[in-house]
């Protein structure tokens, strides 16, 4: 697994996940910049994602929908413009650094408030992102 760290800080209300990849910085991009390629990973597996609506410029957004086993459905977003459009909401920071040769990946969340943070913790957030990043080493091999 590429996860090299996590570090959650209840009280700077922050979730960093740290992952390292033996690939360059533009094929990690490719990653998230390609939404064929978003769903492959986004999501845990037993989550998939289906991305709806794809814009990584400024003021775009992103919009996707992820099923779970019963078929049960999850909408979510992200806005390019850092501008929050729900009550339950963090800012993640994505950073896509050279680092020995590879790409070193840092997603730094920062939740609204506590009970932000502790409601999408208890929804499993930690582990999802967990399980969700963990699939890109073996996208990154094809």
């Amino acid at each position: 697994m590429a996860i090299t760290g996590v570090e959650r800080n209840d009280e700077n209300l922050t979730l960093t996940v740290v992952a390292d990849y033996p690939a360059p910085v533009e094929e990690v991009w490719r990653l998230w910049a390609d939404p064929r390629r978003l769903e492959r990973w986004w999501g845990p597996p037993t989550y998939p994602a289906t991305v709806e609506e794809h814009d990584l410029s400024p003021g775009g957004s992103v919009t996707y929908l992820m099923t779970g086993p019963g078929g049960d459905r999850h909408r979510g977003w992200w806005r390019e413009d850092g501008t929050p459009s729900e009550n339950l909401t963090n800012t993640t920071h994505v950073e896509l650094l050279e680092h020995d040769g590879g790409t070193r990946m840092v997603l730094r969340s920062t939740f609204v408030s506590r009970e932000d943070m502790r409601r999408l913790m208890e929804m499993g957030m930690e582990e999802g992102l967990r399980e969700a990043i963990g699939q890109i080493d073996a996208l990154l091999i094809e």
